[in-house]
């Protein structure tokens, strides 16, 4: 057990943000990982150029790295924003014109996890209004995936650094995940479990673990305090994975940590270097 049973992949839209993007995937690679996650990163258009697509694909592949998740269109972030999906107007438009452009890139580079983010809550704007919208778009969404081969998942946030995010608790997430199951009927929503995320909110993460791992499609670490590597902080990260691997889950664990003052490479040294590479 412990973090050599893993199977661990990079986020590199938060680690090796230091190079340009065509570069972190061989960067991921020569520091010993073979998968790896990114946010959309084009976050001025949900439509990039299809030689933009290319370039990503062909940096993916010549690095040997897998992609193995992906988030649809989010708005700005880094940034104020924290997804479009349930912002009405024009945001709402953008991300549905993004679905199928994020559904066929993952699907040229064989990634079956796909995060849709919620969104901001709008000033002026009726939550419910906000949440109709959400699960129309959710389930567009979700049928994107279904037609890959993926999964569509929906993340907690945390309210200290995301106030105007309204999933900000494990279950306000799951019941978004069931909604978007029940009007679909494919069962391919799940959620994405955040340990950071969901120590930031004061939840017992043992028991988020032991209720939820069954639902879970995906998983992020960073420590807490300050999101960084495993070790500079006090949660016990080996533990809980641990307790995720013995509650059925057996998927992809991201490392969505941000490396401090030093090069992302140096950042990975409580990995053993073998225990980088996923099987």
């Amino acid at each position: 057990m412990g973090y050599p049973d893993q199977r661990f992949d990079v986020n590199l839209s938060i680690l090796f943000t230091e190079l340009p993007l065509l570069e972190r995937p061989a960067a991921a690679a020569a520091a010993g990982f073979t998968a790896v996650e990114l946010w959309w990163p084009w976050i001025e258009t949900p439509t990039p150029p299809q030689a933009e697509l290319d370039a990503l694909k062909k940096a993916l592949d010549d690095a040997g790295t897998q992609l193995v998740g992906l988030n649809f269109y989010a708005g700005q972030l880094p940034g104020p924003d924290r997804g479009a999906l349930s912002v009405p107007g024009a945001e709402s438009d953008r991300f549905r014109a993004n679905i199928e452009v994020a559904a066929d890139f993952a699907a040229s580079v064989g990634c079956t996890a796909l995060n849709a983010l919620y969104g901001n809550r709008v000033e002026g704007a009726d939550p419910q209004v906000q949440d109709a919208l959400a699960l129309e778009n959710l389930v567009l969404a979700a049928r994107a995936a279904d037609r890959i081969g993926a999964i569509l998942l929906v993340e907690t946030l945390n309210k200290p650094e995301s106030p105007l995010y309204p999933l900000v608790s494990a279950p306000a997430a799951i019941e978004v995940v069931d909604k978007v199951n029940a009007a679909t009927g494919l069962g391919n929503a799940k959620f994405l479990l955040d340990l950071y995320h969901l120590s930031m909110n004061g939840e017992d993460l043992s028991q988020v673990v032991k209720a939820y791992a069954a639902k879970t499609g995906h998983v992020q670490i960073a420590d807490n305090p300050g999101r960084g590597a495993p070790g500079t902080g006090s949660l016990p990260l080996e533990r809980l994975l641990d307790e995720l691997k013995d509650a059925g889950y057996a998927g992809w664990v991201g490392l969505e940590y941000k490396p401090g003052d030093r090069p992302s490479a140096e950042s990975f040294d409580w990995l053993p270097a073998s225990a980088r590479a996923a099987g």
